[in-house]
């Protein structure tokens, strides 16, 4: 097996559907052990979120505060905790999950977005912060996918079309093609990667 994560501890967030269970299984096929709360060798995995849609003007400030305290808060928790449980011991990897929206925007879904670049910005300073404690923080952006999430535009054969015409690759990933991604990062083939984002979209958003 080329990635090999026996010993290593995964805490990941989001886990009991789409990315998160399609990660856990993953690092569960490369032996890792999976943990709710702090275990030795921690790799922590911060994938849960929320994804609603309005027009700004009928955001309320309820959701707007929702979303960012699932999507950006809750990311930002696990880095805080990971980072306290990593520094003295000089090694860890951080991974986040944001999106494309976080790269581009998205109409109707401006909380979402925010919320997503916010998380972009977030990997980006943590990687620079503590990489000197030999802690890699990446992220991965993907675009659409097929879960439970998405599930209602995905369902609509018209609405399917029109986003799978914007793919290059012409397909919806699957939630183990965002895990695969995730996998790498975590594993020492990504030793020497850090504060990057990798871009799994089809295609649909090409920015470095």
């Amino acid at each position: 097996m080329l990635i090999n994560l026996n010993g290593k501890v995964a805490l990941i967030t989001g886990a009991s559907r789409g990315i998160g269970a399609a990660t856990a299984i993953r690092f569960a096929e490369c032996g890792a052990h999976l943990a709710l709360n702090y275990l030795k060798h921690d790799i922590v995995v911060a994938n849960a979120g929320i994804w609603t849609g309005d027009a700004v003007d009928e955001l309320d400030e309820s959701k707007w505060q929702q979303t960012i305290d699932v999507n950006l808060k809750g990311v930002y928790a696990c880095c805080h905790f990971a980072a306290k449980l990593m520094k003295p011991r000089g090694s860890g990897s951080i991974i986040t999950v944001s999106s494309t929206a976080g790269q581009r925007g998205e109409a109707f879904h401006s909380h979402y977005a925010a919320s997503k670049g916010g998380i972009i910005s977030l990997t980006k300073s943590l990687a620079s912060e503590l990489g000197p404690h030999g802690i890699n923080v990446n992220c991965v952006a993907p675009g659409w996918v097929d879960t439970d999430m998405s599930a209602e535009p995905l369902r609509k054969r018209r609405e399917l079309e029109r986003i799978v015409a914007d793919i290059p690759l012409r397909r919806v990933a699957t939630a183990d093609d965002v895990a695969g991604p995730i996998l790498f990062l975590a594993s020492d083939l990504a030793r020497h990667i850090t504060g990057e984002v990798i871009n799994v979209n089809g295609g649909s958003v090409l920015c470095g």
